[in-house]
Parts: C-alpha cells; structure tokens; sequence
C-alpha cells in the first residue's frame, strides 16, 4: 500500500453511516419494496421544488443551492410499485410496523437503546428526488456499541427514513425520476468519529452489515446498502462522502478524501504566501471567442450556436492550479488519481452550472488549444506572471454561472477545506456535490403521529434476536454435516439461512437444498425467472416432491418454475413436464437401444463408450432419473453387452 500517511499526527477523525434497504413494505404505505424491472408507466408528472424556512427561520445552505439551479423535475412509475403517497397526493399512512421491528431488532443486536417515543421529521430535500420537498426520517435508537481490536465504535443513532426516488436521465433543465425506490425504508446507523484508519473503517461498516443481514429482512444487490463517511483532518474540515457502494472502496475513499485535504491546506498556505485576499478573485467574466477564431481545437470548432469561450482570470494560482500531491495513492487494487485543486474549480462549474467541464491555464497548452491561443487569453485577461485563467465553452448566461463558481470556489481556498458533502466514484476519488446541510432543512411531521415504544413491543423482539452471522455459520457447519462452510457462509450473507433450515426441516435434503438457494434459483432468473415467484410453501413442495422419488434431483429447477409460473403443486409440475420417475426395465430398455444404435463405438472402444454414450442419455432423459441412476446402470448393460459379444 502507498499513500498511507501518519493518520494520527494529521488529526485524523472519521465516523461511518450506513444506509440499508429492508425488504418489508414501504414506510408510509403499503406499496411493494422493489424496483420495476422492466420500463411500463402509467403514471407521470412534473414538479418544481423550492427550499422552504425553518422553524428557526433559515434556509438551509444545501436546499438553497439545489434550488438556484431552477431545474423541472419529471416522474414516471407504474401502479404495482408506487401509490398517491409517493406523488404527494395522499397523506403518508402510519409508520411500517415491520419495518420499525427490523430497525429495533437490528439496534438491539448493536448493544444500542430504544428511545421512549418515536417523532417523524422532515428533512428539506429539493433536488428532485422526493415528489414532496422533503425525506421523512425519525429516530428509533441511539447509544449502541461494535467492540473491536483496533477500538470500540459507539453508534450514536439509529434512524428510520424513506428512500429517495430513483434518478434517470436529465435533458437540459429537465431531471427525470422514477417512484418505484421512493418510500423504500431505510435503516440509516451513524457511528461516532471514533475510526482509526480505513481499514478499520471497512471493518466496522462489515459488522455493521452483518448485524442488518441477521435480521433476513434486508433487500439484496447492488444498491441496497450505501455507506456515507464523515472524514476530517486536524485544520481541515467535516466532509461527508456519499455513497460507497463496495466494502472495498471505503479505505480508498478515506485515503483520497484525507490527501485531498492535505493538498487543499497547502494550497491555501501558498496563496497566503503570495498575499492572495479574497477581495482579488472578483475578476472579469469576458467573452474571449475572438482569439480563438481560427482554433482547430474539436470542443470549440464543434460548439453549438450561440455558444463563445469565456474566461475569467484566477489571480495568485499559476502553478497551483494543476499541482498535484506528492504522494501516490494506491491501495486495495486502486491507483487513483492526486488530487488537485483545478479539479476544485471544474466540480463546482459542472454542478452550479451544467457545464462539461472548464479549462484551467495550467494544463494548457492542451486538447487542442495552442500556445499562442494561451498567450492571447493571459493579454485579453490582463493576467500577471503568478495568475492562472479559466476557460468554459457555453452560452454566455451558463458561462457567467459556471465562472462564478470558479471564482467562489478559488476564493474559498484561502479558507482551505470547506465543509460539503461529496459523490462517490467508482475508481475511489470523489467530486463536489453540494454543500454540507446544516440544521435548518429539519423540522416535524405534521401527518403521522408519534410511535411510543413500550416494553410489551420491545420485550419479545430482544427476547428472539438472531445469531450474529460468524455464529450461525458456526452452527450451521456443525448441525449439517453435508454443508461446508463456505456455503453455509454463503447462505448467511444472502439472508437464506432460515429458509434453508426450514427447507431441510421439510425435506430432509441439505445438499439439494442448498444448491436450490445459492446456485439452481440464481440460474433461473438468468433464464427471466422471476425469483419472487418462488414462495418457501412452493420451494418446500418441490424438494419433498425431490426427497419422495418423483422427479430427479436434475429437473428441479424445470419442476419449480413449472410450478410457480402455473401456480400448480410439485407433483402436478412433475407430471405436466413428463418427468415422472421410470422403472429398472424401462430404463434399460433405452440404455440398451442406445448401445445396439451405437455398437461400432462400442465396439471400438469397449467400456470407455460410456463417456460418448452418457451425455445423449442425459439429456434424452434428463430429470427422470439421476446421472448417478443412469450411470450406473449404463455401466452395467454396457458391461453385460460387450460380455455378449465378445465372439
């Protein structure tokens, strides 16, 4: 690993939240947690969302900058998946009662404490992504702890909230969701800034994880579980990285965010250096077109009508602009890209303004883009020696906007680290995505009243509480001889350990069952399955079907599709598919037909035929008997076949 820096001496500080999907209805009606899997819509409207006051009479800082953005927002949905709660039409319905058992059940499990009485609150949220303006969320525990070798994490809270709504495409000023995620419950669990270093970091959000899967009332895949960090340095700032999708990511993540900031201090303490003051970065916005009218640069001989190249001088940053860390960052398979502060500028004209991206003097000459077009800028800008430049290819209204922001966020760096919250990439960096909200977006829920927890809810939830998960793979490798531990650890990860333990109760099959859930039921949503379909009562039907003899172990993927898909029992599935189990003498019947139609290979070969012979029986007689059965008794009519005609 490289880039790793003393932590410590930097004043490290870093807290996690994870955000879980549960597989129970949505928080606030009763509307399926799953998302569409195909494009049907039959619902469709339009919104334009405003920050509204607090109780304190402020706006928040993050609602407010969304709403500069003056964007229209799109949704579309289908009636199987979203409901007039989701479109703001109808008051939220009470609370979820699952949901709120799951989210107990999972802070119980985290040594945390419920609170007496459960307060819905709104939090402004006006980027599109709640039809209404706002996320429900309510507190439901706090005071937990995870015990570790590295150092124990308290868990501050445990919070109950809707999910946000699903992002798709934008078109200019148009933003298009889709309601189908929107209402999800999520359980959002934030520890306190008590992690050491990113590996610890990934240590905890896995404990984490595996107290939610315990419940096996977690949604599963990509997408269902998001970590957030809270990352700071000793002179920088809190920064909130949103969304890691992978467990893997998280110590990246950490390491870049804590570079970044490193880079973003020694970047103010040059500017300082150079007698930078915030009153400098106010400088002209100015159309530059001219000198660039005999440009074969793409990006600007390619610009739409109406479109110039516009500049804005940078003072005191030559240099510093596109100065990037000394230190490499590499780790967890991941070399990522050094931070640097010209990035600062782009993210903040990409996101206020909608551009593609900015030019900044210092990677240029560049794309295009020649010296003397660089020299002609820097004497239309009237930039000195130690000054840098911007350049952005846009309508003049859009340019000023994203130049703006370059101005603002080049000014902010004499601050140094600037409290935001940022977006998660995929090779381990992040990039600028709004400002870190404050207070201000939180006020009550007026439609749906409180939830007092009394012991008669809480009692029998802390009484029946799941294993933790490297207890039950324990148990489960020792209670089933016939399953390994790495399947057994497979099942617990996939929230299938139950069912897998009710399945073997009513079948007695562990082997079978176990390839059902972790291989056969996977294959056949490959095939356009849908795994929801497969009830247990179906599953456990199907297996004692398996378990009696009626069907070979082969078919039983054919068999519950059949039944599913028909909503008919195994045995009706077995019968519809003419799968049922064949006799001694019917079966070599066909073995020995298969020899006679084949006896010049038999011949040639003797007993190896049997490898030639075996793949056509299989299939010819696939999920009527085991390749085991059919094995076996080709072996021996082979046997006896070539004993006859030995002469």
């Amino acid at each position: 690993m490289s880039g790793q820096r003393d932590l410590k001496a930097l004043g490290f500080i870093a807290g996690l939240e994870i955000h879980q999907q549960l597989a129970t209805p949505k928080l606030f009606c009763r509307c399926p947690s799953r998302l569409d899997e195909d494009d049907r819509v039959d619902i469709t409207f339009t919104r334009n969302l405003k920050p509204t006051v607090s109780e304190l009479g402020k706006i928040d800082p993050a609602a407010l900058e969304e709403a500069r953005k003056a964007l229209t927002f799109q949704y579309v949905g289908h009636h199987e998946t979203c409901c007039l709660v989701e479109m703001d039409e109808e008051p939220p319905h009470a609370m979820s009662p699952e949901a709120l058992d799951v989210a107990l059940e999972t802070a119980f499990l985290l040594a945390a404490k419920p609170i007496d009485e459960i307060h819905i609150m709104r939090k402004i949220v006006v980027d599109g992504s709640n039809t209404s303006g706002f996320q429900r969320t309510s507190l439901v525990a706090t005071d937990g702890l995870i015990q570790h070798d590295k150092g124990d994490v308290r868990v501050d809270s445990f919070c109950l909230e809707e999910d946000s709504a699903r992002r798709l495409d934008r078109q200019g000023k148009m933003q298009r969701f889709r309601l189908d995620r929107l209402g999800i419950p999520l359980i959002e669990i934030a520890t306190a800034p008590d992690l050491v270093d990113g590996e610890h970091a990934r240590m905890i959000a896995e404990i984490i994880g595996g107290a939610l899967r315990a419940t096996e009332k977690v949604r599963r895949g990509i997408g269902t579980i998001r970590q957030d960090l809270n990352v700071s340095i000793r002179e920088g700032a809190r920064v909130e990285i949103k969304g890691v999708q992978e467990l893997r990511l998280i110590e990246p993540a950490i390491l870049w965010e804590v570079e970044r900031q490193v880079n973003l201090l020694a970047a103010k303490e040059e500017l300082v250096k150079r007698g930078a003051e915030p009153a400098a970065f106010a400088t002209p916005i100015v159309d530059v077109g001219a000198s660039f009218a005999a440009s074969q640069a793409n990006m600007i001989r390619g610009a739409p009508q109406g479109h110039s190249v516009y500049a804005t001088r940078v003072p005191f940053m030559a240099g510093l602009l596109g100065a990037k860390s000394a230190t490499p960052i590499a780790v967890a398979g991941l070399e990522m890209p050094p931070p640097r502060a010209g990035r600062e500028l782009a993210d903040h004209a990409i996101v206020k303004a909608g551009v593609k991206g900015i030019f900044q003097s210092d990677e240029l000459p560049a794309y295009g883009i020649t010296q003397a077009e660089v020299d002609a800028v820097r004497e239309q800008m009237q930039a000195g020696e130690g000054d840098g430049f911007a350049l952005v290819i846009a309508d003049e209204s859009t340019a000023r906007h994203a130049l703006e922001a370059v101005q603002a966020r080049a000014q902010a760096l004499l601050v140094g680290v600037p409290e935001e919250t940022r977006d998660m990439k995929p090779d381990g960096t992040s990039r600028y995505m709004r400002p870190l909200p404050g207070g201000a977006r939180m006020y009550p829920e007026t439609d749906v009243p409180p939830v007092r927890l009394d012991e008669a809810r809480l009692a029998p939830i802390r009484a029946n509480l799941p294993e933790m998960p490297a207890e039950r793979i324990a148990r489960l490798t020792r209670d089933y001889a016939d399953l390994g531990e790495e399947q057994a650890r497979q099942l617990v990860r996939a929230g299938d350990a139950t069912l897998f333990e009710d399945l073997v109760k009513a079948s007695g099959l562990v082997k079978e069952t176990a390839r059902l859930l972790l291989s056969t039921l996977d294959e056949l949503a490959a095939d356009g399955f849908h795994r929801d379909a497969a009830t247990p009562a179906h599953l456990a039907d199907a297996l004692r079907c398996l378990a009696a003899g009626k069907f070979a172990k082969e078919a039983l993927g054919k068999v519950i599709r059949q039944a599913c898909e028909n909503d008919v029992t195994a045995q009706a599935a077995v019968d519809a598919l003419n799968l049922g189990a064949m006799d001694l003498a019917e079966l070599e019947a066909i073995i020995d037909a298969a020899i006679a139609a084949n006896a010049e290979l038999v011949k040639s070969q003797g007993a190896r035929a049997q490898g030639p012979l075996m793949g056509p029986l299989m299939g010819q007689l696939h999920g009527k008997v085991s390749g085991k059965e059919l094995s076996s008794a080709l072996q021996r009519r082979l046997k006896a076949w070539l004993a006859e005609n030995a002469a």
